[in-house]
């Protein structure tokens, strides 16, 4: 069976995985590991935010992955490139110099799986029709997230038990210190050889995504020229500026609590969080969250495929935005109970899982269509991922001054915005949905 011919399911899910492990390590898994290692938080908050950039820019870059190869080439290429960065990474943690050294391989790691991004959608919507995207758009969700879920529950749970393993029998600062290098020199290994396992596979499992449109060099005249016809065409898309707008505000409130539900989680009861460990936080995401998120997404996606996407957007913005009141609720009663605050994140993801992919959807059908599909698609996604990142960086500042249990109480009037906004949004392209 030729790869064009392969069941999306063979493909679809894996690429996604392999999408999403990166920017949740990158945006998450590191903060925890420098934490560990005695990295300030002021250092870690700066860098790790800084090193997101890539998946902000990534549109700039997007139109030469139109000219150049195909699009299985650059998804493939990435995956190895990436397996091969976290290698590096593992090594790095033993310098004296390692959290510099680190960073900087994390930017490559950031280049890289952006990019991989704009490749990965491009072969997601150019082997796929409107109907099959719909149909599939739960399964793209849902191990996208799944890789969240991997990462900041399986693998922090992971790097909380090596570090007592490690550390068993030994005392003192500079034991310690060394039980967590090798702790998470073991994950960043594991990283590693799961990317360049799924880089093998999809070099034979994935479709090609259409051959590059133009194979020869171009000067850099041409190239420059071919980039601002891109943009410029993004900005005179119908409806293009409540398109922004709505792209950035459907997830304002997640921007808020985004960073700072770890930090909640792991901070102490005397000052308002939870008291949790590494390894109870993982386990909390690993089991609960991870199968809250999967049926959530799975369901968006049979669910927007039947009724189609105009009369769902609403309800799903609804679900992805009402849940952040389980946080809200975790603050203020603080909860012991390990039933109650599974309960909560079980609430949080589902409702996480379920109206995220109404968001990419839109931007697929909605905001991408034109002679620019895969440039424009990276573009609004480019512009979402800097909706997150904005509120995100102060989001810290904001607790600081409020409070845990106010900061959450804050973040549910930012989700009144979202609400208006879909509401109001309008289509520019007919919906679709299964007879």
């Amino acid at each position: 069976m030729s790869c064009k011919n392969r069941n999306p399911i063979s493909w679809v899910p894996s690429v996604y995985f392999a999408m999403g492990l990166p920017f949740v390590v990158l945006n998450m898994v590191s903060v925890l590991m420098f934490k560990g290692m005695g990295v300030s938080d002021a250092q870690i908050a700066l860098w790790t935010s800084l090193i997101m950039m890539p998946w902000t820019l990534k549109f700039l870059w997007s139109p030469f992955l139109e000219i150049f190869k195909t699009k299985k080439f650059f998804v493939v290429l990435t995956q190895l490139l990436t397996g091969v960065g976290f290698g590096l990474v593992a090594l790095a943690l033993q310098l004296p110099s390692f959290f510099a050294v680190c960073i900087g391989l994390l930017a490559v790691i950031a280049f890289s799986g952006a990019t991989h991004d704009i490749a990965a959608d491009g072969v997601y919507m150019s082997e796929l029709d409107k109907q099959e995207q719909a149909k599939y758009i739960g399964w793209q969700g849902a191990f996208y997230n799944i890789a969240k879920i991997v990462a900041s529950g399986g693998l922090v749970w992971l790097a909380g038990w090596l570090l007592t393993k490690f550390g068993e029998g030994s005392s003192g600062a500079e034991a310690q210190h060394e039980a967590t290098v090798k702790a998470w020199m073991t994950v960043m290994l594991i990283l590693g050889g799961v990317m360049l396992l799924l880089g093998f596979y999809h070099a034979r499992i994935l479709p090609s995504g259409g051959a590059a449109s133009k194979q020869e060099q171009v000067s850099a005249s041409e190239t420059l020229k071919r980039l601002l016809e891109v943009i410029g065409d993004f900005f005179k898309k119908k409806h293009i500026w409540y398109y922004i707008a709505f792209i950035i505000i459907y997830r304002l409130a997640e921007g808020f609590v985004m960073k700072i539900v770890p930090l909640f989680l792991k901070a102490e009861r005397a000052v308002g969080g939870l008291g949790l460990n590494e390894q109870e936080i993982g386990l909390y995401y690993g089991t609960y969250g991870a199968a809250a998120f999967v049926i959530g997404s799975l369901l968006a996606g049979y669910y927007i495929s039947h009724r189609g996407l105009k009369k769902t957007l609403f309800s799903l913005c609804c679900i992805f935005n009402l849940p952040f009141v389980a946080y809200t609720l975790l603050a203020m009663y603080q909860p012991e109970s390990g039933l109650l605050i599974g309960g909560a994140i079980v609430l949080e993801y589902f409702g996480y899982g379920f109206g995220f992919v109404g968001l990419t959807l839109f931007m697929m059908q909605q905001v991408a269509p034109g002679k620019h599909q895969m440039a424009h698609y990276a573009f609004a996604s480019g512009i979402m991922n800097l909706g997150v990142m904005l509120p995100g960086s102060i989001s810290g500042f904001v607790s600081d001054w409020l409070g845990y249990e106010s900061f959450f109480v804050f973040t549910l009037f930012a989700t009144i915005p979202a609400f208006l906004i879909t509401y109001f949004v309008p289509f520019t392209y007919p919906d679709e949905k299964s007879k």
